[in-house]
C-alpha cells in the first residue's frame, strides 16, 4: 500500500524542549491540577492498603489504554486470563488476542512499578524492558520487543493509507531520547508541566515499531509517581484520553504543526485535575464498598480470617479456587468453606466450573459490577 503524506504532520525537528512558555497563561490549570492531584493523593495515604482498594484502576487502565489503540477487551476477561494462567501456564490459549495483549498491558505496568519501587531510575533501559514485556507475546513478538525502530514508522487510522503524523526519523531518535530524559530528570522545573511535555515528546518521538501509545501512557504514572505528585503509583489518566480522543490527538499534532506546546499543557493539566477528582468519586466509591463487605464477610464467616478472605477478593475479583487456597493465608479447609459460602449468597459466581485437574474459576461479581468499563 502506497503511503498518502500530503496531509502529514512531520516531526519538531529542533524544537524540543519548547525555548518559550507562557507560564503566567499555564500556572492556573498548573495550580488546579496539581491541588486536585494532591486531595486524591491525600486520600491513598488515608488508606491501610491502597493496593487492595485501587487494583482495579489498574485494571481499568489497561482496558481504556489498550482500547485507544484498537486492542478491545473487557476487565472479566483479563482478569479470568490472569487467574487461569496462574494456575496452568498455557491457559491463554483459549483466549483472544486481543484479551491477551491487554493482561500484558497490566503486567507491564505492575513490572515497571516494582522496578521503581526497588530504587531502579526511570530510564531509557526501563522503557525499553517495559516494552519488551508488553510485546513478549503475541501479535506483537514481531514488532521488535525491547528494541527502538530502525526504519520510518508513520501514525494513521488502522487500514488507512493516509500518514497524519511523521515521527522523528531513526537516524536522529538517539539524540532526541537522549533530550527527553534531560528534561524527564530536571529538578527545576514542576512535575506535572514535565510529565506533559514528557508524554507529549515521547508519543511525538515514537521511538518504537509498536506500543508506542500504551508505554506513552504508563510513563505518565511512573513520573508522576517518581517525581513525588503522587505516593503510590495508582493515578491513571487514559480514561479521560480516551473520552476525548479526538482532542487528545489534535493537540498533539498542534505541537509539530504550530508549535503549540501550550495549548497541549493545558489540555493536559485539565485531563489530570478531572481524572484526579473521578478518581477520587470511584476509589471512595470502592472504598465505602470494602467496609460495607469487611462487616457482611464477618457476619457471614464468623472468621479472624474473614478480612484477609475481602482483601484478597478486592485484589483479585476473578480467581481460582485452588490458587485462593494457596495463596490468601488462610487454612485451604477454611478458605474452602469461605468459598462454599460466598458461592451461597450471591456473592461470588461461577465462571468456570472445575474439571479434571483444572480448578474452578469464580468472580467476585459485587466488585465487578462497580469497576466495569
Amino acid at each position: 500500500m502506497d503511503l498518502d503524506l500530503s496531509k502529514a504532520v512531520r516531526y519538531h525537528y529542533a524544537q524540543f524542549p519548547p525555548d518559550v512558555l507562557d507560564y503566567g497563561q499555564l500556572l492556573p490549570n498548573l495550580l488546579s491540577a496539581t491541588e486536585a492531584l494532591a486531595r486524591y493523593d491525600q486520600m491513598l495515604q488515608g488508606l491501610h492498603n491502597s493496593e487492595v482498594f485501587l487494583a482495579p484502576l489498574r485494571s481499568q487502565e489497561a482496558v481504556v489504554s489498550s482500547r485507544m489503540e484498537g486492542t478491545i477487551s473487557t476487565m472479566d476477561e483479563i482478569l479470568q486470563l490472569e487467574a487461569e494462567y496462574a494456575d496452568e501456564g498455557d491457559a491463554s490459549t483459549e483466549f483472544r488476542w486481543d484479551a491477551i495483549e491487554t493482561a500484558l498491558y497490566r503486567r507491564a505496568l505492575n513490572a515497571a512499578q516494582e522496578q521503581l519501587d526497588e530504587g531502579r531510575p526511570l530510564s531509557e533501559s526501563l522503557l525499553r524492558s517495559i516494552h519488551q514485556q508488553l510485546l513478549s507475546f503475541g501479535r506483537g513478538a514481531s514488532k521488535s520487543p525491547g528494541h527502538y525502530k530502525t526504519e520510518q514508522n508513520y501514525v494513521g487510522a488502522h487500514g488507512s493509507s493516509e500518514v497524519s503524523f511523521v515521527p522523528i526519523a531513526p537516524e536522529q531518535l538517539s539524540g532526541g531520547m537522549e533530550a527527553l530524559f534531560a528534561l524527564i530528570h530536571d529538578p527545576q522545573m514542576a512535575i506535572l508541566l514535565r510529565t506533559a511535555l514528557a508524554h507529549a515528546e515521547f508519543e511525538a518521538l515514537h521511538p518504537f515499531e509498536d506500543g508506542n501509545g500504551r508505554v506513552g501512557r504508563m510513563l505518565i504514572t511512573l513520573m508522576l509517581w517518581q517525581g513525588g505528585a503522587i505516593s503510590a503509583p495508582h493515578f491513571y489518566v487514559s480514561r479521560y484520553f480516551e473520552d476525548h480522543k479526538d482532542e487528545y490527538i489534535a493537540r498533539l499534532r498542534a505541537i509539530s504543526a504550530n508549535n503549540d506546546w501550550a495549548g497541549w499543557c493545558q489540555f493536559f493539566f485539565q485531563a489530570v485535575a478531572e481524572q484526579a477528582r473521578r478518581n477520587l468519586e470511584v476509589a471512595d466509591s470502592i472504598r465505602a464498598f470494602y467496609e460495607h463487605m469487611k462487616v457482611r464477610f464477618a457476619e457471614l464467616l464468623g472468621s479472624r480470617h474473614s478480612v484477609a478472605a475481602l482483601d484478597y477478593l478486592f485484589t483479585y475479583p476473578v480467581f481460582s479456587n485452588s490458587r485462593f487456597t494457596r495463596e490468601a493465608g488462610i487454612a485451604p479447609a477454611t478458605a474452602g468453606r469461605f468459598t462454599r459460602l460466598l458461592l451461597q449468597e450471591g456473592l461470588l459466581q461461577t465462571v468456570r466450573e472445575a474439571s479434571g485437574r483444572r480448578s474452578a474459576v469464580y468472580r467476585f461479581e459485587p466488585l465487578m459490577e462497580r469497576v466495569r468499563v
